[in-house]
């Protein structure tokens, strides 16, 4: 080993057991079809009225953004009719996560969440030097009791994600509602709402009304999903003031741009514009997994734009063989493959590759 290739010593030794987050590929296929059914982003660009905020906004790229994104952050507390010191911003809902960590998270203290969930869970506990606790989906959802039961006094966050990536499946509002009343006040529970939008059943909560009354639950919510500002990274958290200050003290100087103010100011004023694009992918997605069970494919009730095909020892074969064909999908090695749900004509390709292969799960 050569000098260059050791480890320098002033490294932390946490990275060593930490793998790189791994972003959705893109692949192409031998006829040039290349469908990206990997990253969970919505299939349609930005409304003229977005991409004229944008264009607008450029202009004054030389200046630094807002650092309190007041705009924005009295366009979403006039949208979800909460207090302005309710709302935090960060970049994505991921980057809240982060600050999140950063503000409660030590070495010796532990994070709960279910098991298989949102990827950068993991990740970004073990970055902030605390202790992840993994707890397996019951029957492809969370299993509330089990999250309960594996909080202890050292846990310092829950992460519930409704509905849940990869999985798509969602909790309802009952037994939502009573594991929040278990949780003891010393727990933060956040609610990972990335896929809010895509909820058609009524028995899934919002967990805007959710925390109003409970101090300790804050809700992640996204632009990057079915708000269509995926490159953009901007997602924000309800919660109460003693969070949200905690969140916004945190937050890198200027990590929510110029532009993604603009667009996200612009995208909540057409927001029922974009919801009707919203019911086209709830459309397909029922489509799409109509067609897998009518195939013979076990896939769960899902209320994100995604569908999960559990595959095990299959799923890299089973992506390969969607990549042959110009498919991205994600896979999860000795688990499954989440697909994105895209427009028609590449949800049909994944179909016809689903429809072939020889293996069912």
């Amino acid at each position: 080993m050569t000098v260059s290739e050791r480890k320098p010593p002033y490294l932390r030794s946490a990275l060593d057991s930490i793998p790189p987050y791994r972003p959705g590929r893109k692949v192409v296929g031998p006829d040039g079809r290349s469908a990206k059914l990997s990253s969970n982003e919505s299939p349609f660009g930005p409304l003229p009225s977005v991409r004229q905020a944008i264009a607008d906004a450029a202009a004054d790229l030389n200046r630094y953004p807002d650092p309190a994104a007041a705009e924005l952050t009295a366009a979403l507390a006039r949208r979800f009719h909460v207090p302005e010191e309710h709302v935090a911003l960060g970049a994505g809902s991921v980057g809240l996560l982060q600050q999140l960590l950063e503000a409660t998270a030590e070495p010796g203290a532990e994070v709960v969440y279910a098991w298989r969930s949102f990827e950068a869970y993991p990740l970004l506990t073990g970055l902030a030097g605390a202790t992840p606790i993994h707890v397996p989906l019951r029957e492809e959802t969370h299993d509330l009791e089990a999250l309960a039961a594996a909080v202890t006094d050292r846990t310092r966050m829950v992460f519930v994600c409704n509905p849940n990536n990869p999985t798509g499946t969602a909790v309802r509002e009952t037994e939502l509602a009573e594991f929040l009343d278990t949780v003891p006040e010393h727990v933060l529970v956040v609610l990972d709402e990335a896929y809010r939008e895509y909820v058609q059943d009524p028995r899934v909560p919002d967990g805007v009304q959710l925390y109003r009354d409970r101090p300790n639950v804050a809700v992640l919510r996204t632009f990057s999903k079915a708000y269509g500002l995926a490159a953009l990274r901007v997602g924000f958290l309800i919660g109460h003031p003693q969070v949200v200050d905690a969140v916004r003290k945190t937050l890198v100087p200027f990590a929510v741009n110029h532009l993604a103010q603009a667009a996200a100011v612009a995208s909540l004023a057409a927001e029922q514009e974009l919801l009707e694009r919203v019911a086209v992918t709830v459309k397909e997605r029922e489509r799409v997994r109509a067609a897998l069970l009518a195939d013979g494919w076990t896939v769960p009730e899902t209320e994100a734009n995604f569908v999960w095909l559990r595959l095990g020892e299959d799923t890299l074969d089973f992506a390969a063989a969607c990549e042959q064909a110009g498919i991205a999908v994600r896979p999860f090695a000795g688990e499954g493959v989440r697909v994105s749900i895209g427009l028609p004509d590449d949800n049909d390709a994944f179909l016809t590759v689903a429809r072939t292969y020889p293996k069912r799960n």
